[in-house]
């Protein structure tokens, strides 16, 4: 007979060695072995952009827990929300059910995305959102009687989630995915843009989207691409008039084209949505901040064009419906995140802070190790020359407290909105203060 011991109550206040030794022996972490895995850190407590450990150290958050609480921790307003939604509902199945929170949270993003983008579908994360969006354009092209366009172009140094779609159109050859290639749909791919968010268009570059959708267009459903920031792929930064040409050419060859601003939306790069300053898509993904970083939650939006040819279809249904679509507590989170963003100055915040980054990293680009430095909207990057080894840089960073999570060549800095100058000034030195001894923190 089967005997059951029932864990202890949860306590958010304390953790023991024993749960510490409990979580490196039986819970992988993102991107971690489970045989070697990297240092963890036992947060018991938030608020404002300060993490509390179980010591009682306290962190200056860097990163916004990727890249999404851009109001920083234990909001009141969005405390309050939960709260009421909890006295009505948790959680509902979206099929043949709507809900207030739902309709409320699909009319702000209506109200507040480009005018064309009228049609909303709410998912459970980001990169659900994504795999929505290539569906919706594979649907698109049937509905158009397009029965062969099942491929998808995209730029080099993407990244677009870890569920199977998005990783296929994620970069092939150095993206986190290529253990998968064998396994994974193959699309067709151009080198990334050129450098630089003001640097003149490159006539030669140009020529390769023209050649790319001359060879490939006809067997593709859309252009899918994090416009004008490439966020996990190498935060590279990019001219938008390329997205133009871009545009250009699915119109010319019948595509659609998807905007993946899960990282960008919101504020993040000055704009509120990257979408609304460059050419306009004909879909486009939503995620991260959509929620204020409380819970997860995603949105694909697409033109009345595109859901009336889906509509109009022998299959008209659009063929995704996961379970926590819609979720009343999520979504009810999510319109007072919106408003409360609204009910402040943030263009005004994410510009303060996009100056600050601007003065505080500026020293590191005379520093040995560093390749690179450079700041759009509330994102400042610093690339160095070597990989950096991240469990014993991430514990300097810890014992300068602050929390900062480089990947790679890169150390960058996303912090909420609400970040002080006097915090925003200390991310910055320690990182500056890490990048002046390469020796202590290269993984090469």
């Amino acid at each position: 007979m089967l005997s059951y011991q029932f864990c202890h109550q949860v306590t958010t206040a304390t953790i023991t060695a024993q749960d510490l030794a409990f979580d490196r022996h039986h819970l992988w972490h993102p991107y971690t072995s489970l045989r070697n895995p990297l240092p963890t850190y036992p947060v018991v407590a938030a608020a404002g952009c300060e993490l509390e450990l179980a010591d009682g150290r306290k962190l200056i958050d860097g990163m916004s827990s990727w890249w999404c609480a851009i109001h920083g921790y234990n909001v009141p307003e969005l405390n309050a929300a939960a709260k009421v939604q909890l006295d009505h509902m948790s959680h509902v199945m979206f099929g043949g059910i709507t809900h207030p929170p739902a309709v409320a949270l699909a009319r702000r993003l209506v109200e507040i995305t480009p005018g064309a983008l009228q049609r909303v579908f709410l998912a459970d994360s980001g990169s659900v959102s994504v795999e929505v969006a290539m569906k919706m354009a594979i649907q698109y092209q049937y509905a158009r009687g397009e029965r062969g366009r099942n491929k998808f172009l995209t730029f080099r140094g993407g990244y677009h989630g870890d569920t199977t779609g998005p990783m296929s159109v994620c970069d092939p050859v150095n993206g986190m995915h290529v253990l998968f290639a064998g396994f994974l749909p193959t699309h067709h791919f151009v080198d990334r843009p050129p450098a630089g968010q003001h640097t003149p268009l490159d006539k030669s570059y140009l020529r390769s989207l023209d050649e790319l959708f001359t060879k490939h267009a006809h067997e593709s459903a859309a252009f899918i691409c994090e416009p004008g920031v490439q966020g996990a792929g190498g935060m590279h930064f990019y001219n938008l008039s390329y997205l133009d040409h871009v545009r250009r050419l699915c119109d010319e060859h019948g595509l659609l084209l998807i905007y993946d601003e899960i990282a960008t939306g919101f504020g993040r790069t000055g704009a509120l949505f990257v979408s609304e300053i460059a050419a306009t898509p004909d879909i486009l993904t939503l995620g991260k901040a959509l929620t204020g970083g409380y819970l997860t939650l995603a949105a694909t939006l697409c033109t009345d064009h595109v859901a009336e040819t889906i509509g109009n279809s022998d299959v008209p249904n659009l063929m995704h419906g996961p379970t926590f679509m819609g979720n009343p507590l999520a979504c009810s989170v999510a319109v007072a995140s919106i408003n409360l963003l609204f009910s402040r100055d943030w263009r005004a915040q994410v510009e303060n802070i996009g100056q600050l980054l601007d003065r505080y990293l500026a020293p590191a680009a005379a520093l040995a190790m560093v390749t690179d430095v450079r700041v759009l909207g509330a994102i400042g990057v610093i690339e160095t020359e070597q990989p950096v080894d991240q469990a014993v840089i991430q514990a300097f960073f810890v014992d300068e407290g602050v929390w900062i999570r480089p990947f790679g060549k890169l150390i960058y800095l996303m912090p909420p909105f609400v970040i002080t100058d006097g915090q925003l000034r200390q991310l910055c030195a320690v990182v500056i203060e890490a990048c002046s001894v390469p020796k202590n923190f290269s993984a090469a």
